[in-house]
């Protein structure tokens, strides 16, 4: 009661923080009668300006309002839009390194360009990251003319850039790209073997569009790369075969987590089933030499029981592609892991292509994290607040809208099954079409989207459905979902990033009805008309109510379900939101109060009939509420293990860049030969045990296979006071002669590369291994907590033990390679200033379900024509431009493959590389 009496008198925290900002706003508009004297040359040379304040001891909130008033300047000559106040409040909010949670169109783009300008001022590099590479590449030419204008360079990372772009585009002062595409280069950056060869320069800041997304949803899922390992086709038909013929009884399915757990007499049946097939290797289904076989069965239960046809994947070209869950979108390329793509391949009888192993991985978490000043906006993030405190320490800060919201959100409405509820969906958008008010209508699966187009044919009702078969065409529907009497089905509006303004979408207009039309008076003529066309058509949709956004069902997250509604009501415009639910949806069946709406609905309901109820609505919220908890605890699980690896994954990446940086390691080799012969003589000779208690048939055999050097230790033995420490300096003396030797034979310069080679070599080959031991541990440990043990505390300790087990074996593998070592003087060849890294496959997988949540895919055909823009511009350099002059564009060709043009070189470094394919 205190707390509400305060808040009504004083406002909320959030509120007095706000209000303390206007002050800094208020002296950014004191300056801009004085912005508005400069000449374009003088507004330029304020960068200069600036800069030299900085050498000079200031900082960069001693600069700040006069760098955002000028931003605001260059914006209304470049752009022709001003920043309005609340903009500016959500600028310092992002330079202060925290969220700003702005409403859909209150222009977040426009937004980060004040945080980036003044943090890039200093020349150390910004990030911005958002959620595809067609925002990116959109932003990057939009904002960066901008940019441009104020005298700073912008580069965009994109996927199938070349090397030297990706560390051009990493060279200029902001940088646009994917979260996915910054991961990637991260990890692929830590396996070069040249510090010249490394893309990334050090962190320093990122502004991430749609943080709510990538920080939240797609946390949970790690950034992998891999490379495969052998065939197991066969195996997985046999095993797939076998789990078509089980029974309902034989396993237990969790929908919540999608994991499935054998019964026990279904164990026993299938246990019987699998040794008819030969294919154990004992009796017993759970001994160790099972391992492997238990691991596939399961994955195939998983995929022919848990996974669904055009929900999951669809099928396409003979191959599983996966559908992202969050946009609705194809995957093309990603793949499920741990054997789970190969299952759903043998369900579906396509081909099957071989498993993958991790050489290298991060969480976002852990990505991000890195960065010393990070900050995100989005228009939902106010219910994942306590979220982005605990694990990126980022306060979410709600900035009121320029213009009071007008749109009507009205209560849900249930009825007690699908076809009601689409009936009732079908008749009110048909209301709506005939009075001409735009619908956009959000599904949660293709399958629910189809069958909604179903019911509005049945209508007689014109509609578009977006979704991954309508891939290419997503940018040009959701443009003109606000046209009048347009009616739009969407599955999972969440990241679209093309904002829908009512009458229509000036510039997609322009593209689709004057593209041919060349350059002059009769074009711009045209462009005048569609302007007044799209000005009288907003005005009918205004009249009509606005946009009407319908949920066909509630989302597992709340903030799913405001972003769609957040689509209506942009800029002060009216607008309408509602949803519609029934019992059968997943959120109701799976976690809300089953005999309650049961009891309540079926009995009180007839056929057809809807009933809407403020505590239906509160109990639909607790049931999201529980949602976000578990996958909360999901999340930080995944967390709390990556942690783990993610100190050993500094240890290694700082050990590669200090090999990499030094131009000889041969310190670095002594001191690995040397522990390498102490573990070796310790774990022989124990320290304080007696000589008839060492093992020196043993040692003398290992020294002997490991490093090739035989020893008499045998006479060593009757020597009187013989100790350890003299048996390992005869060893370390003899092993440095030989080494001595090598040395002498060899070009100094190549012994150095040879040296730094093969460490740098050996050392992620360790590391891939070790990797995969990892990944192992982490899908049993839990096992454990039956023996009242905490899995996680297990999983530190054992991978602490093998983290040291893998520096030995490091020591001792480098150490008898090069004491082995045959060199040959062979004549001098030119090598290549910055060799390929094979082309390793790219994943984002959920650790605990191998589910694929890659959010980085996008139209190629709408990068095409954005990228075609960005020729001739300042920018061209550091992104692909130009027209596309590739005749097999479009076509399936590996890009390993060699180009079909007969160049003899690769696809990739021919008519597939990215300045013929854009």
């Amino acid at each position: 009661m205190f707390n509400s009496v305060m808040k009504a008198m004083f406002g909320s925290s959030n509120d007095r923080y706000v209000k303390s900002l206007h002050k800094i706003v208020d002296q950014i508009n004191a300056l801009e009668p004085q912005m508005q004297d400069l000449s374009d040359d003088e507004l330029r040379a304020q960068t200069d300006k600036f800069r030299q304040q900085l050498d000079e001891g200031k900082t960069l909130d001693d600069i700040l309002p006069e760098a955002f008033a000028t931003v605001r300047e260059a914006s209304i000559r470049v752009l022709g839009m001003r920043h309005f106040d609340v903009q500016m409040v959500g600028g310092i909010v992002l330079h202060r390194g925290e969220i700003a949670e702005m409403r859909t169109g209150e222009g977040k783009t426009l937004v980060a360009t004040l945080a980036t300008y003044l943090n890039a001022i200093e020349g150390k590099g910004v990030h911005v990251v958002t959620v595809n590479d067609y925002l990116a590449s959109r932003d990057a030419e939009w904002m960066g003319r901008l940019h441009q204008f104020l005298g700073l360079t912008i580069g965009v990372i994109v996927p199938n850039l070349d090397e030297f772009s990706r560390r051009e585009a990493y060279g200029a002062d902001i940088t646009y790209g994917t979260n996915n595409e910054f991961g990637f280069d991260y990890l692929r950056d830590n396996m070069k073997h040249e510090r010249s060869q490394m893309v990334q320069r050090p962190f320093n800041y990122a502004i991430i569009d749609e943080v709510d997304s990538i920080l939240i949803d797609e946390a949970r899922t790690p950034l992998i790369i891999s490379g495969p390992t052998e065939d197991k086709s066969e195996m997985y038909v046999s095993i797939d075969a076998i789990v078509k013929t089980i029974e309902e009884d034989w396993y237990e399915a969790d929908e919540k987590t999608k994991q499935i757990n054998w019964t026990e007499d279904g164990t026993d049946a299938i246990e019987k089933r699998l040794a008819e097939a030969g294919l154990l290797e004992t009796e017993n289904l759970y001994d160790v030499e099972n391992t492997q076989i238990v691991h596939h069965l399961d994955q195939a239960l998983r995929a022919n029981i848990m996974f669904k046809k055009d929900t999951d994947y669809i099928v396409k070209d003979d191959k599983v592609v996966i559908i992202d869950e969050f946009t609705g979108r194809m995957m093309d390329g990603r793949r499920w892991s741990n054997g789970l793509h190969q299952a759903v391949e043998a369900k579906e009888g396509v081909k099957i292509e071989p498993e993958n192993q991790t050489l290298a991985s991060i969480t976002f978490q852990n990505y991000f994290r890195m960065y010393p000043k990070l900050s995100g906006m989005t228009g939902t993030a106010a219910t994942e607040a306590a979220e982005f405190w605990d694990i990126y320490k980022m306060n979410v800060v709600e900035i009121p809208t320029n213009v009071p919201v007008q749109r009507i959100d009205e209560e849900d409405e249930f009825y007690k099954n699908t076809a009601d509820k689409f009936q009732a969906i079908a008749k009110a958008i048909r209301e709506k079409n005939e009075k001409g008010q735009p619908v956009l209508v959000g599904t949660v699966s293709i399958e629910k989207s189809e069958l909604l187009s179903t019911f509005l044919d049945k209508e007689g009702v014109k509609h578009e459905v977006l979704n991954a078969r309508q891939h290419e065409r997503e940018a040009h529907i959701v443009a003109q979902a606000g046209r009048i009497g347009a009616v739009t089905i969407a599955t999972n509006m969440a990241g679209r990033g093309t904002d829908i303004q009512l009458g229509g979408n000036l510039e997609f207009r322009i593209g689709d009805e004057l593209a041919d039309m060349p350059e002059g008076e009769e074009r711009d003529a045209a462009i005048e008309r569609l302007k007044q066309e799209i000005k009288d058509e907003k005005q009918r949709v205004l009249d009509a109510g606005g946009l009407f956004v319908l949920g066909t069902e509630r989302h597992e997250s709340r903030r799913i379900d405001n972003q769609l509604r957040g689509r209506s009501g942009r800029q002060g415009d009216p607008g309408l939101s509602r949803f519609y639910l029934c019992l059968e949806d997943d959120l109701l069946r799976i976690f809300g109060p089953d005999t309650l709406f049961s009891r309540m609905m079926n009995s009180n309901l007839e056929d057809g009939e809807a009933i809407g109820s403020k505590w239906l609505s509160k109990a639909i919220e607790t049931a999201q509420k529980k949602v976000e908890a578990r996958n909360y605890e999901m999340r930080k699980q995944v967390v709390e293990y990556d942690d783990v690896m993610n100190d050993q994954r500094k240890v290694i990446y700082d050990q590669r860049a200090e090999i990499m940086d030094s131009e000889t390691v041969d310190e670095v080799v002594v001191d690995m030969r040397y522990d390498a012969i102490n573990a070796m003589v310790a774990e022989a000779c124990p320290p304080g045990s007696y000589p008839e208690q060492w093992n020196i048939a043993g040692l003398k055999e290992r020294v002997e296979e490991t490093f090739g050097m035989s020893f008499p230790m045998e006479e060593w033995l009757e020597e009187d006071h013989v100790e350890p420490e003299l048996i390992e300096e005869r060893i370390r003396a003899e092993a440095d002669r030989r080494m001595d030797e090598k040395i002498e034979k060899a070009d100094p310069k190549m012994w150095r590369r040879i040296e730094k080679s093969l460490l740098l070599q050996e050392l992620d080959g360790q590391w891939k291994d070790h990797l995969a031991t990892l990944d192992a541990l982490r899908q049993v440990v839990w096992l454990r907590a039956h023996a009242q043990k905490t899995p996680i505390n297990e999983y530190k300790q054992e991978a602490f033990s093998l983290f040291e087990r893998m520096i030995e074996n490091l020591r001792e593998t480098v150490t008898a390679n090069l004491l082995n070592l045959q060199i040959n003087q062979p004549p001098p060849v030119q090598r290549s200033a910055l060799p390929d890294l094979p082309d390793f496959l790219t994943g984002h997988i959920d650790p605990l379900t191998g589910f694929d949540d890659s959010n980085d895919g996008d139209g190629s055909e709408r990068r095409a024509d954005l990228f075609g823009s960005l020729a001739g511009s300042p920018m061209a350099a550091a992104s692909p431009g130009g027209v596309s002059d590739n005749p097999f564009a479009g076509k399936e060709i590996s890009r390993n493959a060699p180009c079909p043009c007969g160049s003899g070189n690769k696809y990739k470094h021919c008519h597939g590389s990215i300045g013929a394919s854009a």
